[in-house]
């Protein structure tokens, strides 16, 4: 073999090494985020942000009346306390928009939109002062939470796979407090509210 062959292998190995390198670096890059601005997933994640960040403030402004219209006293306890908790949510969002170089922006959330509207519908079609609207307001209220739940758990998985890891822990926190209103409206239902809306 020639001096001139050897050298020629020599510099098409270093070309393919570079830009192997290249490619591995550029895949670093996007898998902690300072790329993926281009993305399709990064599109779908912002628009999702502001999806739920519509709800939250939609929840904002429903969940008082769901308290309003509550008979038993810890069920309207439950939804003011939700209110306040709710209200974190809408700003932890503002924080998520901020780490990502967003300005906070809401797109209507045609899910949400729709569980609020019947919740306030089971308030007309059920009587005031029973406990079969409050069966009906624990069921309205589950629903909104199941959907924040699937929501903010799959944004969180999204998030990690962009590599915003600080937004993923802020979702999964609101997750948690998501899950956790989810099991004590179950158990004010099965502790005596359903029971009472049975004798009625």
């Amino acid at each position: 073999m020639s001096t001139s062959t050897h050298k020629g292998g020599a510099a098409a190995t270093h070309k393919k090494s570079a830009a192997a390198a290249s490619a591995a670096n550029a895949k670093s890059k996007t898998k902690s985020g300072s790329r993926a601005n281009d993305s399709k997933l990064q599109e779908f994640f912002h628009d999702e942000i502001k999806d739920i960040y519509w709800a939250e403030k939609k929840l904002v402004q429903t969940l008082p009346k769901l308290a309003s219209a509550a008979t038993s006293e810890e069920l309207r306890g439950a939804f003011t306390d939700h209110l306040k908790v709710t209200e974190e949510h809408v700003t932890r969002l503002e924080k998520v928009f901020d780490i990502l170089g967003h300005k906070p922006q809401a797109k209507k959330c045609d899910a949400m939109e729709g569980i609020t509207e019947e919740g306030a519908s089971v308030i007309e079609d059920t009587e005031d002062g029973t406990h079969t609207r409050d069966v009906a307001l624990i069921l309205a209220g589950q629903k909104a939470e199941h959907y924040e739940i699937a929501t903010y758990g799959g944004l969180a998985q999204v998030a990690k796979t962009l590599g915003y890891d600080e937004v993923a822990s802020l979702l999964e926190q609101t997750l948690e407090e998501e899950k956790e209103t989810d099991q004590l409206l179950t158990q004010l239902a099965e502790g005596s509210i359903n029971e009472e809306a049975e004798e009625e």
